[in-house]
This record gives structure tokens, sequence and C-alpha cells, in this order.
């Protein structure tokens, strides 16, 4: 793979796989849960803590082995292929389709604010259980159309995606001022920022874990650069560079949002938003009707880029398995345009296949779980690489090492083991979904 990729192209992949649609929907389900609105901000807080020490985390890994697949790779170096394969096989059958599935949908939803035929109401066709309807047709035309755009150049790519996200960056940022000015000109009352009577009781603490689900899920695909390791110029330099960028902009932008929610909106609005639509209600607070219109073109713009990010990336993985002999053997293949072609046909179908069965709102609560899971994995391969490969040359090595990636390990442990007490009907499906992945090597491997 020819390294095309600049610092700049980088941090825009990152960010536009970020922000897609969950910061404008999730702080209401946020704020039902903690019922408080320091502790909203302060599970933002939490989140930005733990996404940036991962990150930095990272940063170690993929200077030290900048290949396409990245997390895949360092999974299979600091343990064994089985881990790598793991990771490769929940990210291709629900992480990365199921996210490009839920984004596309997400689009084409919103879509419908214009355009009245779109809907999950319109029913084209009706085979069985399965319903056919205009949403999920729209969703699939847009991850057909970026799949396509991605057989070119990965410059290509790499060029749509950062015309959308410094749009949405824009939009966003104009977002939050108009928000502020709105609340000063109107002179809007400070939220009451006391904390919870039981806020250090390990009943809470449960709850504020369960709770950060929802900005982690947001802040989540920021790993998605590592993935393309083996096409950015410099890597060494820009991989972990653009990591600490990238993700250090959106959570602060994903903080701010926050605190003009607050400033704005009572928390009881926020709390009870119509379909969890904060966002929307936001807009048409401080723009009236016209703000409805204005959220959605700014999330197609978002969502749009957010898809364009994830199908580039996600691609890159099944190719590096591929090489190893764990998955589609043509998909190890490059086109005229050193695209993986094939690997992003493959993604594609899976990722309509799961639109049309509606599933994937499910497998991505599932997930949640899972994800974080590999993320501790990961970041603990950083203590383990160390010791199986000290002689390896680190171009960048994490900061303050042993201390912040033993902090990340303990704090998303403790959200893990939280969730399992709290949340089973969803950790042990997607604890499922990855195990269901060890015959599936097995049999790979021996054949």
């Amino acid at each position: 793979m020819n390294k095309k990729l600049t610092l700049l192209d980088s941090a825009m992949l990152i960010m536009g796989s970020m922000i897609g649609s969950g910061i404008f929907i999730v702080p209401a389900a946020m704020s039902r849960d903690l019922g408080s609105p320091l502790m909203l901000l302060a599970a933002w807080a939490v989140t930005a803590i733990l996404t940036i020490f991962a990150a930095l985390s990272y940063g170690e890994l993929s200077a030290m082995m900048p290949k396409a697949g990245g997390q895949y790779v360092y999974l299979r170096e600091a343990y064994n292929p089985m881990f790598g394969f793991l990771y490769g096989w929940t990210l291709f059958t629900v992480i990365q389709t199921g996210t490009i599935a839920a984004v596309a949908v997400a689009f084409a939803k919103f879509s419908g604010v214009f355009f009245t035929s779109i809907t999950d109401k319109n029913i084209l066709l009706e085979i069985g259980s399965v319903k056919i309807q205009t949403q999920q047709i729209l969703a699939i035309v847009i991850v057909w159309v970026l799949t396509f755009s991605n057989f070119r150049n990965v410059k290509t790519g790499a060029l749509i995606q950062n015309v959308f996200t410094f749009t949405k960056i824009g939009a966003i940022l104009f977002m939050i001022v108009a928000g502020l000015y709105f609340a000063f000109t109107q002179h809007a009352q400070m939220p009451d920022l006391s904390l919870p009577k039981d806020v250090f009781s390990f009943n809470y603490m449960g709850i504020f874990s369960v709770a950060l689900v929802g900005s982690i899920f947001s802040a989540d695909a920021w790993n998605n650069i590592t993935f393309t390791g083996g096409e950015i110029e410099k890597p060494e330099r820009n991989l972990p560079l653009s990591l600490l960028m990238g993700t250090g902009i959106v959570l602060a932008i994903y903080f701010f949002i926050n605190v003009v929610y607050l400033k704005v909106l009572s928390f009881d609005a926020i709390q009870h938003a119509e379909n969890d639509r904060v966002g929307t209600l936001l807009l048409q607070t401080v723009f009236g009707n016209v703000g409805m219109y204005l959220m959605a073109i700014l999330i197609m713009i978002s969502t749009f880029g957010c898809i364009n990010g994830l199908t580039l990336s996600g691609s890159r993985v099944y190719y590096a398995m591929a090489k190893d002999g764990l998955f589609f053997k043509r998909a190890a293949t490059l086109n005229k345009n050193d695209s993986p072609q094939f690997a992003l046909i493959i993604q594609a179908v899976w990722t309509s296949i799961l639109t049309l069965s509606g599933s994937y709102g499910d497998l991505l609560d599932y997930v949640v779980f899972a994800v974080l899971i590999f993320y501790i994995l990961t970041v603990a391969g950083v203590f383990i690489l160390r010791i199986k490969q000290p002689d390896t040359h680190r171009p960048y090595k994490v900061f303050a090492y042993p201390i912040l990636p033993a902090v990340y390990i303990l704090m998303a442990t403790f959200i893990c083991i939280s969730l399992l007490i709290y949340k089973p009907n969803f950790t042990y499906p997607g604890l499922a979904i990855v195990l269901s992945g060890i015959p599936v090597f097995y049999f790979v491997n021996k054949k």
C-alpha cells in the first residue's frame, strides 16, 4: 500500500469517524440514568480521560507497528493469531458493519425531514417477516455509493473525509456559539450543579458506569486510523500525533456541546426530549422551527462523513486478515488504485444484510461490552510487548508509562464489571458474539 495519508488526513479520518449522530441523542438517556447535570458533565469528562489515555497507549503500538490492520495486528503480536482473529471477526460481523448500518439508517431517517417518502412506514416489499422500506433502501444506496468511491486511490477517500469533517465541525462549532449567545442574551439560569446524595455509593458508581456506555459509544471509532497504518506518511510521527489531535478535539467539542445543552435547556427538557433528540430540541429552542431543518442537515453531513471514514478504514482490517489466511482469499488483493476492493465489497454486502434485517441496533447494544474488552486487551498489549519485544524500535513511547495505561485498564475493567452486574442482558450476548469466533478460527486455521 502506498503511503499517501498526511497528518491532516489522519486527524480528519479520526474526527470524521468519531462524530456521527450519537452526541445529539445519547445525553437524554444519560441524563435520565444520572439524574444530575453535574454528573452528566462528569460522565463526558471521564469518557474524555479514558479515550485520551487509550489513544496515547495506542500511539506507542501504532508507531511501533504501522501496518494495515492496526489493532488486529497489535492483538496478534501481543497475544497470538486467535486474539487478532476474534477482534477482526467481531469487527466484521457486528462492530464496523453494524455501526455503518446504524449510521446509514440515521442518515436516511433525517433525509425524511426533507423527503416525506423516505420513512420506515413506506414499505416497498414484504417477504415474510422482513419488510423492506424506503429508509433502508436509501441507507443501502449510501453505503454502496461510498463503497464504490473508496475503490479509488485512498487519497480520494481522504479528500471526501476532509471536506465533510471540516463542514460538520464548523456546523457544530456554530451550534455551540449560537447556543451560548442565546443563553447569555436570554439570561438563562445556571443548572443545578450540586452532587447527588448517594454519589459515592457503590450502587451509584455502577449506574454511572452504565451511563458511560452512551458517551463511550459516541466517542468510539477513534482507533480506526490504526487500520490504515500502512498508508500514512511518516507513521512513526503522524499516527500517535493524529490520535492525540483527533480525539482531543472531538472530546473537547463533545464536552462543550453538553455545557450548551445545560445552559439553553432545562435538565428536565433534556431528560424528556422527544425521541431523545436533544440536539434538535436545542436548535428549535434557539432558531424556532427552522432549527429542525438545520439539525437534519447537520446530521446528514455528519453521518455521511462518518460512513465514509468507517468504510475506508474497516476494509483494511479484512485485508490484513486475508494476508494472514484468516479471511476470504481475494480480500488480500488490491486493485489498480491500491485499494482493497474485494474487502470493501464484502463489507458492504454484510452491512446491507444487517440494514435489511433491522438487527444492527440490538447487535450494537451487545458489543459495547466487547469493544471495551478489546480496548483493555490492546492497552495491556503495551506491557506485554515491552516484555516480549524489548529491543523493537519504539519511535514513540506512551507518556507516564506504566501509570497511564494501568489507570486506563483499571477504569475500563471497573466499567465492564458494572455492565456485567447491571446490564447482563446486553453484556453476555456481546461476549457470546466474540466467543463464537473461536470455533470459526480453528476451522479456518485447520483448513
